[in-house]
């Protein structure tokens, strides 16, 4: 049993779901019925439109419930082109593709400004306006009576019969499903889930925040425009009944049931909405509750869905089988070296920022070196990580200006902040869920080397060095700081501690001219605190500017080249290690000392005649 489940799990990934699409592509062949193959036929539309959702909201992490008024336009994109004499099936698929694709971007464009719910609200508005904006052009669509007078589909040329076009159905979805494989396991697919977790990690990693949304958003609408005109000439007759709210709910359902952030997931709630319940009269008479009802079970009993159920299982019978198990030591990290690093003279000069009635920042001033670690010091609330959010544009300054070597960045969005070569650690690591530590690790060079989603999907040869470049890259840096030994391991089940140390490696793998690390030193052991204190080390004579905001006074003295110490929003002093540790009103400040104690103190941490001692 436990050999067979190993040879199983050996398969390439997508050796099972090609099997059973072949086997649904010759059902027909073999005798299936009518009846039946037209009900796959329909499933297969749904889980089109099911796919978008996924996309947008299960990767993505934007709800946006526009799916059927995509699906509208394909539907009726393709019947009038049947009307028309163009009966050609992929000419319609590419013209309802696009028609979709382009609603998906002019509804996206203005939502997505709008911020927070605005963009399921204007898709959820669409998608009630959708009969009425049908009536208005009755004389085209047939208004409310529907669109007749289509013409059978033909491929190449030649009429297609029913058999015929339930293969180019599932043809059609396999090859969709092939695609959105593609992306979504792409660094693409892991830079919408880092997007979904933290919009404000992705964009700190250079991401913008509202163009990877809008191609969530307006990818998502492509299937729902090729299952329109699938749909279209299933029946050769459109009914605007087909996409209300009803159908739309349905989509959700299927969504959430199936599990919405997951490729199959589409698949596994069509196949359930359409070839169950779909089946019962009473159910076509009361599905708006009974497709309420499966919003409940999947969103409150089933979280994740029922793919969600069967990655827990499929992890229970590795671990039965002894595979997925770590039995390689714990590298301690050796010597890390790193290629040389161009860094950026970092200025933040007069900068003042007011929260209300808070001034978090008072006319503040830092000047980071290349080549030398900065240390960022003061009691909580002082105004430290405000400054790190100003740099990383987060927020913008109400006076002063912030430059990375010729650039300034006072007023710039945080994406472009991060492609000047800024990369930064949190107060509390932000790793998206589901992925490896390898993958989160390499997440980290999304900006730094770029591939277009295009050459991703079609799996070119550029995308395929630089993805291979990647995981070269991850790998190495994992060496680095320790980590090699847990590359395959699901990143959010690591320990607090490890999980700082590999935002450090995310930082480092991003080739950063400026790195900015925001208490990174909280949680971890002695063996951690000294692997990043020689990675720091190590990042600084590669010539990295590096700023230290850290509470770890003794961690602070063995690294600093200079230490900015900050209270009430000011800098109130400035100089080397030596200067900084005995100077009296930075004890009093940062460590609540009282005039006479210093030396007592000093002892205490150590920090007395070892200004220049490594971290032990």
């Amino acid at each position: 049993m436990v050999s067979a489940w190993r040879t199983f799990r050996s398969l390439p990934s997508w050796i099972i779901p090609l099997v059973l699409a072949v086997v649904i592509l010759l059902l027909p062949v073999l005798g299936l019925d009518l009846s039946t193959s037209r009900q796959i036929q329909l499933a297969c539309i749904l889980a089109l439109v099911v796919s978008g959702l996924n996309l947008s909201l299960g990767f993505a992490g934007e709800l946006a419930l526009g799916q059927a008024a995509m699906y509208a336009a394909g539907a009726y994109t393709a019947g009038l082109m049947s009307q028309a004499g163009h009966t050609d099936i992929l000419l319609q698929l590419a013209a309802s593709g696009a028609v979709a694709l382009a609603v998906g971007i002019l509804t996206g464009v203005p939502g997505l400004r709008l911020g927070n719910w605005s963009l399921a609200m204007t898709s959820f508005f669409l998608v009630l306006l959708v009969p009425d904006v049908l009536a208005i052009f009755g004389g085209k669509t047939g208004g409310r009576n529907g669109l007749t007078g289509m013409e059978p589909p033909t491929l190449f040329g030649s009429e297609l019969d029913t058999q015929q076009y339930y293969m180019v159905v599932v043809v059609v979805t396999v090859l969709w499903f092939a695609v959105m494989r593609n992306l979504v396991v792409s660094r693409h697919g892991i830079a919408f889930r880092t997007l979904k977790q933290s919009p404000v990690l992705a964009s700190s990693q250079g991401v913008s925040v509202f163009r990877m949304k809008l191609l969530g958003y307006a990818i998502g609408a492509f299937p729902a425009g090729l299952a329109g005109a699938l749909f279209a000439n299933t029946d050769l007759f459109i009914s605007p009944e087909a996409f209300g709210f009803t159908f739309a709910t349905a989509v959700l359902a299927a969504s959430i049931l199936g599990g919405a952030a997951s490729v199959y997931g589409a698949v596994v709630g069509a196949a359930i909405m359409q070839l169950g319940p779909n089946q019962s009269t009473a159910f076509q008479e009361y599905s708006l509750i009974f497709y309420g009802g499966f919003l409940i079970i999947g969103g409150v009993l089933l979280s994740g869905g029922l793919t969600k159920v069967g990655r827990a299982i499929v992890s229970k019978l590795d671990r039965k089988a002894g595979m997925g198990v770590v039995t390689a030591k714990e590298n301690g990290g050796g010597t890390p070296e790193l290629a040389a690093i161009n860094g950026a003279r970092l200025v933040v000069d007069g900068v003042s920022k007011a929260f209300g009635g808070n001034q978090a920042l008072n006319a503040a001033t830092l000047t980071a070196e290349a080549g030398k670690v900065t240390a960022l010091i003061g009691p909580n609330g002082s105004g430290k990580t405000t400054m790190l959010n100003m740099i990383c544009g987060f927020y913008t300054a109400d006076a002063g200006v912030i430059t990375i070597g010729d650039t300034v960045v006072s007023q710039s969005s945080p994406h472009k902040v991060a492609r000047v070569g800024v990369a930064r650690t949190f107060q509390t690591p932000t790793i998206p869920e589901n992925i490896t530590v390898l993958e989160a690790v390499a997440s980290g060079r999304y900006s730094v080397h770029r591939a277009s989603m295009a050459s991703a999907v079609l799996r070119l040869p550029s995308f395929r060095r630089i993805a291979k470049a990647d995981i070269v890259e991850a790998e190495r840096v994992l060496e680095l700081v320790g980590m090699s030994h847990l590359r395959n391991e699901i990143a959010t089940s690591l320990p607090l501690g490890m999980r700082r140390m590999l935002e450090v490696a995310r930082a480092v793998i991003a080739e950063p001219r400026v790195v900015l690390f925001d208490e990174v030193a909280s949680g971890l052991d002695e063996d951690e605190l000294e692997r990043l204190a020689d990675l720091i080390r190590v990042l600084r004579d590669a010539g990295a500017t590096v700023v230290l905001v850290e509470h770890n006074f003794r961690l602070v003295l063995s690294l600093a080249d200079e230490i900015v110490v900050l209270a009430q929003g000011q800098v109130i002093a400035t100089g080397d290690a030596a200067t900084i540790e005995h100077h009296p009103r930075v004890l009093s400040e940062y460590l609540g000392v009282k005039s006479g104690d210093e030396e007592a103190l000093l002892e205490e941490i150590g920090a007395v005649d070892h200004q220049t001692s490594e971290v032990k």
